[in-house]
């Protein structure tokens, strides 16, 4: 890096007395090889090696690379790792404060350092995405003759804030939420590591897994937490970390469930059953407390969508596809503003019009199947494209309904021991009321009989 008179000054201090700088930032890895998580860009060969020069060399330079992904999953930590790791020139901006003047002086000198010594840039630009179309535009010379090699930072979707053309001369790394073993691993390396807390407090199991629930992923949150709930410990004379210290510390209980066991499905369970019985306020309460707890929200959704048949079905028609894209929509933004899409589908599925006709239609004719009424397909619906079908009687007899005036022809579609079976009973409630009257009207002209 290139640092200003303060800001070195700052870093030597920090250097001398580490225990003044943040846990998060005391435990930042020292090499790549102690990054936690993110295995699937590390690899021999991969181009965040290849940037602290442990690529196979040759005529093929490093690429820049534009790093995508939610809140404390490693973006500022593997930057780091590469300015301490390379030999390289390493300067660092933020689009939170730097301009397009600031991005020319650094590639101005980036052109100055390799004309004048051969000594290659590295820059390292965070909330990219922060950037407008023409300071992104500044870029494009530099990254583009490689003047400078590019590592932007964004937590949001490149495709939509960075400009194509700096995307088409960079190689997009997408980095993935990291698991609860993770930060699990991060927050024991914390507790006895000499850059962290030395086995100055312990840290229970249950205090563990709701620092874990705290963390949602993030591994700079979970050493934040972790770090307050050791001071007010320490401060009380326990060497401890006790779940009442932590809650009190992060002012957030901790919401009993076990996403493994029992809470796991009866919170669930009553979710399910509060929309079916339309208490809206109740079902957000257990959307709530599986939210806090940490479910994965695509479990969540998934239960959405087959509430919205199991119980709504035609009563309300757009009770599915609301599910389905509150589905789809969770898979794409992830926790925490999927909290607002499952709000809105729970919402909206609670509020409906309720009916299980769709259940108990499929569930008797399941049971019908099972106990062996089948039956041959009757001939005039049987297949009769293929040479031979008609000396056999096949599709023979078969009326085309869309040549009736009505679109409906009397004929018989169900096997012999079925021909009078009726499966669907519509209910009156919502929506779902026209479909009683057109199941009434073309059961009428099918010539069924009632049963």
């Amino acid at each position: 890096m290139e640092p200003d008179l303060f800001t070195a000054a700052a870093e030597e201090r920090q250097e001398k007395d580490p225990a003044g700088s943040p846990l998060a930032v005391r435990m930042r890895p020292r090499s790549l090889d102690e990054v936690v998580g993110q295995q699937h860009l590390l690899a021999p060969g991969s181009p965040l090696r290849r940037l602290v020069g442990q690529g196979s060399g040759g005529p093929a330079g490093p690429s820049s690379v534009i790093l995508w992904g939610p809140p404390g999953t490693g973006k500022t930590t593997l930057a780091y790792v590469v300015s301490k790791a390379t030999d390289k020139r390493f300067v660092e901006l933020s689009a939170i404060t730097a301009g397009v003047k600031e991005v020319r002086a650094v590639i101005d000198g980036a052109r100055r350092a390799t004309g004048g010594y051969g000594k290659e840039t590295v820059l390292f630009l965070d909330e990219i995405h922060r950037f407008s179309k023409a300071q992104q535009d500044s870029l494009l010379p530099a990254v583009e003759n490689r003047w400078v090699t590019l590592i932007a930072a964004t937590t949001e979707n490149p495709y939509f804030s960075v400009i194509s053309p700096l995307l088409s001369r960079s190689l997009l790394l997408t980095l993935e939420p990291l698991t609860d073993d993770d930060i699990r691993g991060l927050l024991r390396r914390a507790l006895a590591d000499e850059r962290g807390l030395k086995n100055a407090v312990t840290l229970p199991e249950e205090t563990e897994e709701h620092l874990l629930r705290i963390a949602g992923g993030d591994a700079r949150r979970a050493l934040t937490a972790l770090e307050a709930a050791a001071g007010a410990a320490l401060d009380q004379g326990e060497s401890e970390i006790g779940l009442r210290t932590l809650e009190q510390t992060v002012d957030r209980a901790a919401v009993k469930y076990d996403r493994d066991g029992d809470q796991h499905y009866d919170v669930a369970s009553a979710l399910i059953k509060s929309i079916r019985g339309s208490d809206v306020d109740a079902a957000l309460h257990y959307l709530a407390r599986m939210i806090e707890a940490g479910e994965d929200p695509r479990f969540i959704a998934r239960r959405l969508m087959i509430s919205a048949s199991e119980d709504i079905g035609l009563a309300d028609p757009t009770a599915l596809p609301i599910a389905v894209a509150a589905a789809q929509a969770v898979a794409m933004i992830g926790f925490p503003e999927a909290a607002l899409t499952l709000s809105h589908a729970t919402i909206a599925l609670a509020l409906a019009p309720k009916s299980n006709s769709a259940t108990t239609a499929i569930a008797a004719a399941l049971d019908d199947v099972r106990k062996g009424l089948a039956g041959p397909v009757p001939p005039h619906l049987r297949d009769g494209h293929y040479k031979g079908a008609a000396k056999l009687g096949h599709a023979q007899g078969y009326v085309y309904p869309h040549d009736l005036p009505e679109g409906i022809a009397e004929q018989q579609y169900a096997p012999d021991a079925l021909k009078d079976r009726e499966y669907y009973t519509p209910g009156r409630h919502g929506a779902e009321a026209r479909y009683a009257d057109a199941v009434e009207w073309t059961r009428r002209h099918l010539g069924r009989k009632r049963s």
